[in-house]
């Protein structure tokens, strides 16, 4: 599915490659290891994609185009190298992460730098409202890792929407923003094209709270993580809302005492999908399926346009 998301904006990503790479290259010895690092385990290029094929759907690639998707990527990788010190996670997709090659103090260094290569960049693409979606994006995934760590684990669904909303769902949403308005289009199709990557941000993160379900699913995360990070997904909030007081107690105890009990956390993950936790999850993605491509709809037909349809059934029926 990749290959055929990709098909319309082939030549555009080779020269995302291209311009990842030169942008970060420096002379600093402990800089070049890190940034030859994660190029050579980067991964599957979604946001980027998704800022050249929103461009291409609505009309041209330009130059401001193609700094968003660098701007972009570089804001999502070191939000990523900031997680898994925050984390403690040893794996990224499935390889030693920057914390457990270099240690927390360098990955952080090495998250800030990547930030301000970011902001570098920011400053050629000289275009007002496209900064300010930018810097909008990076407080809001600020603000949700805080409010993440905050809440107790008595979390409602609407305050876990928020979070993934903000966390997750804002940069894949700047990155349709994005896209939209780097090649010039009107404030309401930028609208909606925010719109449309913020619904399909959060089918994105629905996913990957899924697989902390399955214990087939290679991506480099141990099932049943996220119970022993103590952090609450769609599944199991669902579950809670709809149990007796007596069921109630012990998953939360388990969570609370027991979260490194790794025969507790598989007898959670089997209530969870019996009680029908696993199928909720999934009809929401569904229903966002839906209302993404319903708004797809509004725009003309083109091989960008199919690749977006595309990649709002892949980002759902991935398998890691």
């Amino acid at each position: 599915m990749i290959k055929q998301i990709q098909e319309p904006i082939l030549e555009e990503m080779k020269l995302f490659d291209k311009n990842w790479g030169s942008y970060l290259q420096r002379k600093v010895p402990m800089l070049k290891r890190l940034i030859n690092y994660i190029i050579h385990h980067k991964g599957k290029q979604i946001r980027p994609m998704l800022v050249f094929l929103i461009a291409k759907m609505l009309g041209t690639v330009t130059e401001k185009t193609h700094y968003t998707a660098v701007l972009i990527e570089l804001i999502h990788t070191a939000t990523l190298i900031h997680d898994d010190v925050v984390d403690g996670s040893p794996l990224r997709r499935g390889f030693s992460s920057i914390n457990a090659l270099w240690k927390n103090k360098i990955a952080v260094l090495f998250g800030d730098y990547l930030l301000s290569e970011g902001l570098i960049i920011a400053t050629k693409i000289d275009n007002s409202y496209l900064f300010k979606i930018i810097s909008k994006t990076i407080r809001k995934i600020i603000e949700s890792e805080l409010l993440q760590i905050e809440t107790s684990i008595y979390i409602t669904e609407n305050k876990y929407e928020k979070i993934i909303r903000d966390k997750t769902a804002s940069l894949i949403s700047a990155c349709c923003e994005g896209g939209a308005c780097s090649m010039g289009a009107d404030e309401e199709t930028c609208f909606k094209m925010k719109k449309f990557g913020e619904i399909i941000g959060l089918s994105f993160q629905i996913k990957d709270d899924l697989f902390d379900y399955s214990q087939d699913i290679p991506i480099g995360k141990p099932i049943g993580i996220d119970f022993k990070e103590r952090k609450i997904t769609l599944p199991l909030i669902h579950v809670l809302s709809k149990s007796n007081s007596k069921d109630k107690k012990w998953i939360i105890d388990s969570i609370k005492y027991h979260n490194n009990d790794t025969q507790r956390v598989q007898e959670i993950i089997k209530f969870v999908k019996k009680n029908g936790g696993i199928n909720y999850a999934i009809k929401k993605m569904n229903e966002f399926r839906q209302e993404a491509l319903k708004l797809l709809e509004q725009f003309p037909e083109n091989p960008s346009k199919i690749a977006l349809k595309t990649m709002v059934n892949y980002i759902i029926e991935r398998q890691y």
